[in-house]
């Protein structure tokens, strides 16, 4: 039977039993040998846990990789028809529909369902113990029936849409509220005492393209690989494959970041390795003139994810929002492979020493060992008026924690950024609002991707310096539900991540151990082919 009303204590206690069943999975029996965290507590409400059997792998001294499906029996998840409330984006003020309305909505759409023959029941959803949201209810929830399969859910839906509702055909297995039926999780711990090779960030000489992770992996010959940050994915925002915030492949910076958000610093090729905010800061210097340049190979006027001054309509990041700029300067390096972007604004081009070579309409190529100089609005007024053709032009870069430490880069230093930070100082601590994943005042943003199971790749640290590389597969009903960001963060602290971020996620999940895939990726059309991915390299391979 199902309820027609949940409780609060009901609603809250399925959240902690969610998270409860990752942690008492993953620490029963010690997923390493040297984990630190305690084994669980037995109660007569924890759900059957069937103990996963894990398929270990050390591919190299020092780099160990652990697979396993975690079961739970008492998780009996289903179909079922989602009423969706109408909403209004908070940053395009435009109508849109959210899974989640308040409270005053569900009761008067319960009402109008029972007029019209439904049984609809009202739930409770709550907010996730984020570090920046409020506490307590997020909003109320409407659904109908319960079905076997997705297709029998969609006949149903049909039939409440025709009576004048919004609705989808929804799996309560992605529910926050109750259990996961099943998880595949794959784990990659490098313990740089051990491993003689490297890690790095890479986008495999090209930041303007799309790439498997497992075809990178197999051509570097990786030992294992992993997708790294967020990028771009349509033309409408920008060039496909660029990165969304911030990263840097060998000591060089090859995009910016998206305001403050969390980032994987890989030092040393691997050897020192921590998570971290970061901003950055690019300053184009003519003599006694300055400008600031907001962006590194991406298209002017464009700003995936937000989070640059100037952009519209917020300066903040703001998760898979492209926002714009009419005044913008971007610096191309040679990484960008790709013909140059086009359009209104000027162009200069530079050489390795920083002269300009030629100062015109905006387009070409980025010559090798140079780079190109692109504005629009004030910043192509200003290149005109400083950059003339033999000018010489200085460009300095700056990485910066949030205490405001410089983070310098050389040549075997990587960064990767994605969002939000999942533990910090070995505790869970999630700032979704902050890195612009949530919007505690718009609940028809972020809600799916961060409150609902999603396949998820994840990073962190742990107290010994280890880097610690794990996925989840996700969206597969039946097969594998993935992770909420509040289970992730106890997944990553259970493994002994002391600080730990989440990557990008959804179909770009990826995970490769000797150049072949080993997970299962959501996307229909098999492995997503990414912007950005992360490498474990032997020491022959680099």
């Amino acid at each position: 039977m199902i309820h027609k009303y949940t409780t609060r204590s009901a609603a809250r206690a399925r959240l902690l039993l969610s998270t409860a069943a990752v942690l008492a999975v993953v620490t029963s029996g010690g997923i390493w040998e040297t984990a630190q965290a305690a084994p669980p507590v037995a109660t007569t409400a924890t759900p059957a846990l069937n103990t996963p059997a894990w398929t270990t792998q050390t591919v190299a001294p020092g780099v160990q990789v652990r697979s396993a499906t975690i079961d739970n029996a008492a998780a009996k998840p289903f179909w079922t028809v989602t009423v969706q409330a109408p909403a209004t984006g908070r940053l395009s003020g435009a109508a849109t529909w959210a899974a989640v309305g308040p409270q005053s909505w569900a009761d008067t759409t319960a009402q109008q369902l029972r007029a019209g023959g439904f049984e609809p029941r009202v739930e409770t959803v709550r907010w996730p113990d984020y570090a920046d949201t409020p506490r307590g209810v997020m909003g109320v929830r409407v659904r109908i029936g319960s079905y076997a399969t997705q297709a029998d859910a969609q006949t149903a839906a049909r039939a409440v849409t025709a009576a004048g509702f919004h609705t989808s055909a929804d799996w309560t297995g992605y529910d926050a509220e109750q259990p996961a039926d099943r998880e595949n999780v794959h784990v990659a711990v490098i313990d740089p005492h051990a491993f003689t090779g490297t890690v790095e960030g890479t986008h495999d000489g090209n930041v303007a393209q799309r790439v498997t992770t497992s075809s990178v992996a197999a051509k570097l010959g990786s030992l294992v690989g992993v997708n790294a940050g967020f990028f771009v994915t349509s033309n409408a925002d920008g060039v496909q494959g660029t990165q969304s915030g911030l990263s840097a492949d060998r000591g060089r910076l090859e995009s910016m970041a998206a305001g403050s958000r969390a980032s994987l610093i890989i030092g040393d090729g691997g050897r020192h390795v921590r998570v971290a905010d970061l901003t950055t800061t690019v300053t184009v210097r003519a003599g006694a003139a300055r400008y600031q340049a907001q962006g590194i190979n991406r298209v002017p006027g464009l700003i995936r994810d937000c989070g640059r001054p100037g952009g519209t309509p917020s300066e903040l990041p703001w998760q898979d929002v492209t926002c714009k700029a009419t005044d913008d300067l971007v610096l191309f390096t040679d990484a960008f492979e790709e013909p140059l972007p086009t359009g209104p604004g000027t162009q200069v081009v530079l050489d390795g020493a920083g002269r300009v070579v030629s100062a015109g309409a905006r387009g070409g190529t980025v010559p090798v060992g140079g780079t190109v100089l692109q504005g629009i609005g004030s910043a192509a007024d200003w290149l005109t008026a400083h950059a003339g053709t033999g000018q010489r032009i200085g460009v300095s870069e700056v990485v910066r924690d949030t205490e405001g430490g410089r983070v310098p880069l050389d040549g075997d230093d990587s960064i990767v950024s994605a969002a939000p930070t999942l533990v910090r100082d070995g505790r869970i601590s999630i700032d979704a609002a902050a890195e612009g994943v949530v919007d505690p005042q718009d609940l028809s943003f972020g809600y799916a991707w961060a409150n609902t199971r999603q396949p998820r790749t994840m990073a962190g640290v742990d107290a010994r310096g280890r880097l610690i590389l794990a996925t989840v597969d996700g969206r597969q009903s039946g097969g594998s539900e993935g992770f909420t960001l509040q289970e992730a963060a106890a997944f990553m602290r259970s493994l002994g991540a002391v600080d730990a971020l989440n990557l990008d996620g959804g179909g770009s999940t990826a995970m490769a151990v000797g150049g072949v895939l080993v997970n299962k990726p959501s996307d229909a059309t098999g492995e997503r082919a990414v912007g950005g991915t992360i490498q474990v390299l032997p020491a022959q391979a680099h």
